[in-house]
């Protein structure tokens, strides 16, 4: 096989009509699905047993609990029988022919990683997210998307890990594995491993991923505790980050991605139930007080009023 496909799915019956029908209009010979029913407690099970790509392989997978759409990858991603790897969220779709451009992306380019850009959807509404790397189609280095400017939008930013296709290799190496007990913020502990340790990558301008936003019940809608994830997540990356040779070269981007998410959550706390946000205001407060103080003043200068405003109050 040349291509794994990872589709992790918990109680996603509603979406998956339109799913499989992208998914069909994706396959290929050498491209596998590996559709992950995790702990569903819906139609989903039933909709991936019947599904039939007419080209390529199929495996269910079954996990009797849920893990969380971590947990679910990770089980995907160590039953992934292709050169490379990708991932599928279960209420997006992609455009017909999208996944063997992807594959030819970076089998030409002969690189550790390729990512892309995505069309981000919500009811009717569509828009056009691209990946913040303006150099497309050459090899580069990883630690390029972490950077040393630490206001500029890079790569670790743009974290999504369907937003790109993976050498098989990185998953041998445990770059593709993440903490399961993580439920929120996945992403950007695996984008800032991956920028830290692989040693190539490339960025094409390949359009065919649509995210699907504001899903009701989806882990960026609730409230309770799991928001607070980043937190253990950007602790994670910082425990990593510490232990390599690249931690002066990367500190200060790390703090300030950090006091952007909490800046990010403290705005939008509306949504977290009342006791959440007194645990959120506490650990935010226990973070910024461990962190270099230079590097939070500096931080904070550099963000715009509204953000520097918030950080304020819980500095």
């Amino acid at each position: 096989m040349r291509l794994s496909v990872v589709v992790p799915c918990h109680d996603a019956a509603r979406f998956l009509p339109a799913t499989t029908a992208a998914m069909r209009a994706n396959a290929a010979g050498d491209i596998e699905w590996i559709l992950v029913d995790d702990g569903s407690r819906d139609d989903t099970a039933e909709i991936l047993n019947r599904f039939d790509p007419g080209l390529g392989r199929t495996v269910v997978i079954t996990n009797p609990s849920a893990l969380g759409l971590a947990g679910a990858r990770n089980v995907g991603t160590a039953a992934a029988k292709g050169r490379y790897v990708t991932y599928l969220d279960a209420d997006d779709w992609y455009t017909p022919g999208y996944l063997p451009r992807l594959a030819d992306s970076i089998e030409e380019l002969g690189v550790d990683f390729v990512r892309v850009d995505h069309v981000q959807t919500s009811g009717t509404r569509r828009s056009t997210h691209r990946a913040p790397e303006t150099r497309r189609g050459r090899r580069l280095d990883p630690h390029d998307g972490i950077g040393t400017q630490p206001e500029r939008t890079t790569m670790v930013d743009y974290p999504y890990a369907w937003s790109a296709v993976y050498d098989v290799r990185l998953r041998d190496e445990g770059l593709l594995t993440v903490d399961p007990r993580l439920k929120t913020a996945e992403d950007r502990l695996m984008a800032w491993r991956l920028h830290l340790w692989a040693r190539s990558y490339a960025v094409v301008g390949l359009l065919g991923y649509f995210y699907r936003r504001d899903v009701a019940g989806s882990l960026t809608t609730i409230g309770d505790e799991r928001q607070l994830h980043f937190f253990d997540s950007f602790d994670a990356i910082g425990e990593e980050l510490t232990a390599s040779e690249h931690f002066e070269r990367f500190e200060a981007k790390f703090v300030r991605s950090y006091l952007g998410l909490i800046a990010h959550h403290e705005t939008s706390r509306a949504r977290l139930h009342r006791g959440v946000h007194r645990t959120f205001r506490r650990r935010a407060r226990q973070t910024i007080g461990a962190l270099p103080p230079d590097l939070v003043a500096e931080s904070i200068r550099s963000m715009d009023p509204a953000r520097a405003r918030v950080l304020s109050t819980l500095a």
